[in-house]
């Protein structure tokens, strides 16, 4: 099997290239919408937005058509994944407190993935990956495998970070003198044009 960025390489046949991208926040965003069945954080809101923004820009409304749709994959990247929920889940417990089923649920981060799979009919894996190198590089190489493997043609790659040291998860920290928080970026990687 050739490696991953032999594959990929500028040029060479079935090279992945980007179809469409976005990121979160961008100019003008405030908060990130409600998404309903995920409670106290915004990790999965902004998933689901940021992922909403970059398939709208690829195509148009939901869902997805056919037959891309159902051989696109989802992988989603985050080394440390939802830090607010699962910091409210630790000092709830600390405190004698029972969390609620939701924390469960959204706990573990393939279930915001698997959410904007459904909403927009990808039928491909729904992947998470906890980066301990570059994420862009390492959700690359998913998407690449996913592909090379005959999985998937499309693959959707979320990177996301929230908390102040976000800047060494491969998704930048925010401007000098702006808060730190959460930060999102959505690439759609594919091979020929599938419209």
């Amino acid at each position: 099997m050739t490696g991953g960025a032999d594959r990929a390489g500028g040029g060479t046949p079935g090279a992945l290239r980007v179809l469409a991208q976005a990121r979160w926040p961008e100019p003008g965003d405030g908060a990130p919408p409600t998404l309903p069945g995920f409670v106290h954080s915004t990790f999965s809101p902004v998933v689901a937005a940021v992922a909403d923004r970059c398939l709208t820009r690829r195509h148009g409304e939901r869902p997805a058509p056919e037959p891309v749709g159902v051989r696109t994959a989802v992988v989603l990247v985050s080394a440390a994944g939802d830090r607010a929920g699962a910091d409210h889940v630790h000092a709830t417990v600390a405190r004698g407190g029972r969390p609620g089923p939701l924390f469960f649920f959204q706990s573990v981060p393939n279930s915001v993935a698997g959410h904007v799979a459904a909403r927009w009919g990808l039928g491909g894996p729904v992947v998470c990956v906890a980066p301990t190198g570059d994420p862009l590089a390492e959700g690359t190489a998913e998407a690449e495998l996913l592909r090379y493997d005959g999985d998937a043609d499309e693959t959707l790659l979320i990177m996301i970070e929230q908390a102040p040291d976000d800047a060494g998860a491969g998704v930048a920290a925010g401007e000098p003198g702006e808060a730190p928080g959460i930060r999102a970026a959505a690439v759609l990687l594919g091979g020929e044009d599938t419209r």
